[in-house]
């Protein structure tokens, strides 16, 4: 009996081990027209965009013509790297990172909290994390 006790407990804490890692899988942006993939370069997370419900605009690779940098605005949506550096400064929240946005162009500071396995809280502002706006991306996969 204690054997088994022990059993479940270790696949209980694995499990919750494994919930905090948001580079597993990807996760659906609010409107889930799109898929994040997290993955980790050095200490820090990075998120790309690798799926879009419209990958294509006029029969041509969708763009990030919102780019302020003009030399940008042809590069592709799928593959762009929009959520970075960002640091892990507790139980299931990263911080001191930023997002882009390809929808308008600009850049945010940002935190990501894991309010649940399948959901992700990514909270965009503008100096402090009171003004802004907090995007739930789900867990896709």
């Amino acid at each position: 009996m204690k054997k088994l006790s022990l059993i479940f407990t270790l696949l209980f804490i694995s499990k919750l081990a494994f919930a905090q890692d948001i580079t597993q899988g990807t996760w659906y942006n609010d409107e889930k027209s799109g898929k994040i993939q997290f993955f980790k370069q050095g200490d820090k997370i990075f998120g790309k965009i690798v799926w879009l419900q419209e990958p294509t605009e006029n029969g041509k690779p969708r763009t990030d013509k919102q780019n302020p940098d003009e030399k940008l605005r042809s590069r592709p949506i799928i593959g762009l790297v929009n959520l970075k550096n960002f640091k892990q400064t507790g139980k299931g929240t990263w911080e001191d990172g930023e997002v882009y946005d390809p929808k308008n162009g600009k850049t945010y500071s940002c935190k990501l909290t894991l309010a649940s396995p399948t959901r992700l809280d990514v909270r965009g502002f503008i100096g402090i994390s009171i003004i802004g706006r907090t995007s739930h991306f789900t867990k896709a996969d």
